[in-house]
């Protein structure tokens, strides 16, 4: 039982870390407008090989 409440405050740190990395990407693409579509563009290309 004891075990339970650790898996939650693992989930919760991991949660909130992907929120802080996904606002501080958000916030990088923001200031270099170019940057999402330079990056959809390595994407495709990985996908194509």
């Amino acid at each position: 039982m004891k075990r339970k409440p650790d898996l939650l405050w693992i989930l919760v740190i991991l949660f909130g870390l992907g929120v802080v990395t996904t606002g501080y990407a958000q916030s990088l693409w923001s200031n270099k407008t170019e940057a999402p579509v330079e990056f959809a563009q390595q994407q495709q290309q990985t996908f194509k090989r």
